[in-house]
């Protein structure tokens, strides 16, 4: 009897399940394949093709799907179509392939279509004040951090206010997180005077305040570019000197806080290159001069100008026969920003091949500012280089760069600002007449 119970309800639910709506089966005799029974079944096909009619219709009139109007060159040659990503901390810039592109190549230096943010260690600094100035010129968004030892508030001043500029107080001894995608590392004093006030505070600064930025591009996947130095040569054996001579450096001279520690920055840049896949370039700048410098910092430029408007002798350390070659401050932010932008990592030599002795370049102050100006010699300093001359045949070839200014024409640029801020708002001609 259950069996038989169990019978009737199961026909029971099946004469029930009979009266509900079920779709009409397709004729039998036909074979059509599943997918296709399932598409064609209650009008599943025609709410798929208005499903997709109606898609199309909102991503074509979407605002985020129009195509911005396409930038053509002066010729009418090319057509780009840019547009960018924010991607983690950086920017990356995406090309879009043009329907007729003639020009091949990167974008030449100053025509980027998007402006990067860059940060200046030393920005406020002889050097870096001026690349900061080519930076914002550029379009960039510039961050300077300075920690006001040797640069001044002054050299920047100009940009306040302006958005795209930032100032920092910070020393790069101590850890900064920033979201950058380029840093020009420039913190170190480099006159002797400065770096051996605190030689301890000196190697620091390139040791430890080069890890830091290091870590900084490591983290953020920026490029990095350390500006070290012709002092790397040390008192050179070779001249002139090329990017593949080691140098002949005292290890515990009163100059070794800056040759040293400049030889441990290009170690630790290159070790990060290797090990870390960290993007560097490194630029060795020889003598450089102009606009802006310290006053009082010792080197012979700005010694022989200060001396020579303040009508004191000119010091010549030694007989004066020790050898410099001087560079304007424009070429050399201009070979920064050629290495910057480039493809090669360095070292590059960045300086001007002209050859001067002391008493030469005494005589060429004498002929800008004052024929009488009288020069006294002293004892030389200790571990001074008898001869410096940069070979820049690598920068030639491959960065395109080579100094432009000769010193004749730069260093009456230079005496100018030095005659500003040493007489103040007193007038050329009125320092004039009082002489």
């Amino acid at each position: 009897m259950g069996s038989s119970e169990l019978i009737f309800r199961g026909h029971e639910s099946q004469s029930q399940s009979d009266d509900r709506y079920s779709p009409k089966p397709f004729p039998s005799g036909r074979w059509v394949p599943p997918p296709v029974s399932y598409l064609l079944r209650e009008q599943r096909l025609l709410f798929v093709l208005v499903g997709m009619a109606l898609s199309s219709l909102i991503l074509t009139l979407s605002p985020s799907a129009a195509v911005p109007p396409a930038a053509a060159s002066a010729g009418g040659e090319a057509i780009f179509v840019s547009r960018s990503l924010a991607v983690g901390p950086g920017v990356i810039e995406r090309q879009q392939q043009p329907r007729r592109m003639h020009v091949a190549g990167k974008v030449p230096l100053g025509l980027r279509r998007k402006g990067l943010r860059v940060v200046v260690t030393g920005g406020a600094g002889f050097v870096g004040s001026h690349l900061v100035d080519r930076l914002m010129a550029r379009g960039d968004s510039v961050i300077v951090v300075d920690n006001f030892f040797t640069g001044r508030k002054e050299n920047v001043m100009h940009h306040f206010g302006n958005p795209n500029f930032e100032l920092i107080r910070h020393d790069v001894v101590e850890p900064l997180l920033l979201e950058v995608d380029q840093i020009y590392h420039l913190a170190c004093p480099a006159s002797p005077v400065h770096y051996k006030f605190n030689p301890v505070k000196t190697i620091k600064t390139n040791v430890v305040g080069t890890l830091n930025m290091l870590g900084l591009a490591k983290r953020v996947g920026a490029r990095f570019l350390l500006t070290s130095t012709s002092e790397v040569y040390g008192d050179p054996l070779q001249h002139p000197q090329v990017e593949t001579y080691w140098g002949n450096v005292n290890p515990i001279g009163v100059r070794s806080c800056y040759d040293e520690g400049k030889r441990t920055a290009e170690t630790l840049t290159m070790d990060y290159h290797r090990g870390a896949q960290v993007e560097v370039r490194i630029a060795r700048i020889f003598n450089t001069y102009g606009p802006r410098m310290c006053i009082d910092d010792g080197r012979v430029v700005s010694n022989f100008v200060a001396q020579a408007l303040r009508k004191e002798p000119m010091t010549v350390y030694g007989d004066g026969k020790q050898t410099r070659s001087f560079q304007y401050v424009s070429d050399l932010v201009e070979g920064l920003m050629r290495l910057m932008e480039g493809e090669h990592v360095g070292p590059f030599n960045l300086g001007n091949p002209g050859e001067f002795t002391m008493l030469e370049l005494a005589k060429v102050v004498q002929d800008t500012i004052d024929p009488n100006a009288r020069i006294e010699f002293r004892e030389n300093t200790a571990d001074d280089p008898h001869k410096r001359k940069p070979d820049i045949s690598k920068a030639k070839e491959l960065l395109g760069w080579e100094p432009k200014i000769p010193l004749r024409q730069g260093l009456p640029l230079m005496v100018s600002d030095f005659r500003k801020r040493i007489f103040g708002d007193r007038s050329s001609t009125d320092t004039a007449a009082a002489a």
